[in-house]
């Protein structure tokens, strides 16, 4: 996945990525959390719907249910599956204890588990947008679990 505005990002705030060794500190991750969490196509897709998205369990079982429309359009498919996996890794961050966003060599974020498991929330995201499955809210009970 490729997200031009993480470029600038990575270069005001070093090369380095959050907790891979000489990280950015919590302030910097923070910032990149709330970076990550504006998934805003995917906000107005739901919205345009009356689905809010409040960065719930439940607001993810309420995606799950929405009409994939989108998949007419390959491109808006695309950004679709990519905020819907920024949007995943979102409620996870937030609600699972010890989960965090970390950027792997190339830029691309990911979310690593207390338990030291790493999720590729952007390929979880694109399936969803893809095929429906494996349903957003299903992927987030097994990680809570995990």
């Amino acid at each position: 996945m490729n997200i031009p505005f993480l470029d600038g990002w990575r270069r005001r705030h070093g090369s380095a990525a959050p907790g891979a060794g000489g990280g950015t500190g919590d302030r910097d991750a923070q910032g990149l959390a709330g970076l990550l969490s504006e998934c805003e196509l995917l906000r107005a897709q739901a919205e345009s719907v009356g689905v809010v998205l409040d960065d719930s369990p439940s607001s993810l079982e309420a995606l799950d249910q929405l009409q994939p429309r989108w998949r007419e359009d390959e491109e808006l498919q695309s950004w679709l599956g990519n905020d819907a996996g920024l949007y995943l890794g979102t409620v996870v961050v937030r609600r699972v204890a010890g989960a965090a966003w970390q950027l792997w060599p190339d830029g691309q974020p990911f979310v690593r588990l207390a338990n030291g498991r790493e999720l590729d929330v952007a390929a979880a995201g694109h399936q969803w947008a893809e095929d429906g499955a494996p349903q957003l809210s299903q992927l987030y009970a097994e990680i809570a679990e995990s």
